[in-house]
């Protein structure tokens, strides 16, 4: 895998090395979701994640999540647009920016993704420290928690 940015070329010493040894795999989404969805040797790849504890999806990233499997019996979203696609692979696609199940957090499309930073930044450090992020950001909106957690 090679990718470019303006400043400096990026690159990566492996490709699809199994994703078990990791805490946390973070899955985006794109265009190229609908078809690696269907694509068995990528979804075997995806599949190797499942003893990961935090598996999170943003967009269309969460049709890989449910293509794998990890999505079976929770509730789930993706960008509006992609809910009929993920029907068939969750217990029930929501409309919130972020649905915390657990093992499994998904966030709807990419704008999404700021709330779920600073959701994780909460989940894995403290409100506190959110708080102080968000100011640093000057992102000045504020997400209820009680719909992204999974009922206990």
């Amino acid at each position: 895998m090679y990718l470019m940015t303006k400043a400096r070329p990026l690159s990566s010493d492996t490709v699809a090395e199994p994703l078990n040894e990791y805490d946390m795999v973070v899955v985006l989404g794109g265009f190229g979701t609908r078809a690696l969805q269907h694509d068995e040797a990528f979804m075997e790849w995806v599949k190797s994640a499942a003893p990961v504890k935090l598996k999170i999806s943003v967009c269309t990233g969460a049709l890989l999540l449910g293509a794998a499997g990890f999505l079976a019996d929770k509730r789930a979203t993706t960008r509006p647009s992609a809910f009929d696609e993920l029907a068939p692979y969750c217990a029930a696609g929501v409309n919130e920016r972020v649905v915390d199940e657990g093992e499994v957090v998904t966030a709807q499309g990419v704008t999404s993704s700021i709330d779920l930073g600073l959701y994780l930044v909460e989940r894995l450090a403290s409100s506190e420290i959110r708080v102080r992020v968000a100011k640093q950001m000057d992102y000045p909106y504020v997400m209820s928690s009680d719909s992204r957690r999974a009922s206990s």
